[in-house]
């Protein structure tokens, strides 16, 4: 049986990408609105009603706006906005989060899609707490690189055409240093801390790819571990579910055959993700790192990986 699935918001950047990746598909009817329609709201409802799968890659106040449209009970919902990724009543969508999810994915009708910073910080966060290698309360900061894919059109623009109007000639730089990231709170709850962390995203002259980072003072840790032991716990956690949508724990000799070199750009074009650990034990300190396509394990990919959960699909 083919199953139907809307993409709201398919212009978008992340629309686009789930488009790119669902098109041709023998198993997946794809509808869509012309560029008229999509601005018809008794159109758009009509769609999210008839979808077996709704899939919203739109801001929060329109995801919201079309999840009030639903009034069929079977229709189901992939929510690619922030609006629902610390709501209990949402299924958050990173089937690798526990050997459970999956399971609780597939029953579920509303799943919130992670972000992509959050994807690669609770990646490492939540394994590392559950192992009891990092202390729920302990003062995490967290620190990324995306890019400018990440920040959607306008963000785009300013990278790409000079004549924007935010067009910038910067080639990297930091933000949300206010501290008030929108993917705080997910990672924060998803992670499994009891503190808010400090998170500091930047963004390159570069379209995709991404690096999450953990610094940790092994020495302030309990049990002073070391860095196999940050290693194992992380590898026991992924045993079994790894492949090409999920996470894969580099070996320790892999990882230091990087030396001095980790690029954003790896894993780009793939729904992958990889997770390093750098240490040196003698000064008692590592680095935690999670590499992924933004656009990918960090969204569109993510999307499509919860989107086959859901339908039963191979």
């Amino acid at each position: 049986m083919t199953a139907k699935v809307f993409i709201d918001g398919e212009a978008g950047t992340t629309g686009l990408q789930i488009q790119a990746r669902l098109s041709g598909r023998r198993d997946i009817e794809l509808l869509h609105l012309s560029d008229a329609e999509r601005k018809d709201s008794q159109r758009r409802a009509a769609m999210l009603n008839a979808a077996d799968v709704s899939i919203l890659c739109l801001p929060d106040d329109a995801a919201k706006e079309a999840v009030a449209m639903i009034e069929d009970k079977d229709a189901r919902v992939i929510d690619a906005s922030t609006a629902y990724r610390i709501d209990p009543n949402w299924t958050y969508g990173f089937p690798e989060h526990t050997k459970t999810r999956p399971a609780e994915i597939a029953a579920s009708k509303r799943v919130t899609n992670p972000g992509c910073y959050a994807c690669g910080a609770v990646s490492f966060l939540h394994p590392l707490v559950a192992a009891k290698m990092l202390p729920a309360a302990h003062p995490v900061t967290i620190n990324a690189v995306s890019g400018y894919s990440g920040g959607g059109k306008k963000l785009i623009a300013s990278f790409e055409d000079s004549n924007a109007p935010d067009a910038t000639d910067s080639n990297f730089y930091l933000y949300g240093l206010g501290l008030e990231h929108k993917h705080v709170p997910e990672i924060e709850k998803h992670g499994a801390l009891a503190k808010r962390p400090i998170f500091v995203p930047s963004v390159g002259r570069f379209a995709q790819g991404m690096i999450v980072s953990l610094p940790l003072h092994l020495w302030a840790l309990p049990g002073r571990p070391k860095s196999a032991d940050i290693h194992a716990a992380l590898a026991d956690h992924y045993a079994g579910r790894n492949g090409a949508q999920g996470i894969r724990v580099a070996s320790l000799k892999d990882s230091a055959s990087y030396k001095d070199k980790l690029d954003a750009e790896d894993l780009n074009d793939t729904d992958g993700m990889t997770i390093h650990v750098f240490a040196n034990d003698a000064r008692e300190q590592a680095v935690v790192c999670a590499v992924l396509d933004n656009l990918g394990k960090g969204a569109s990919g993510q999307a499509v990986q919860n989107l086959e959960l859901m339908l039963g699909l191979a």
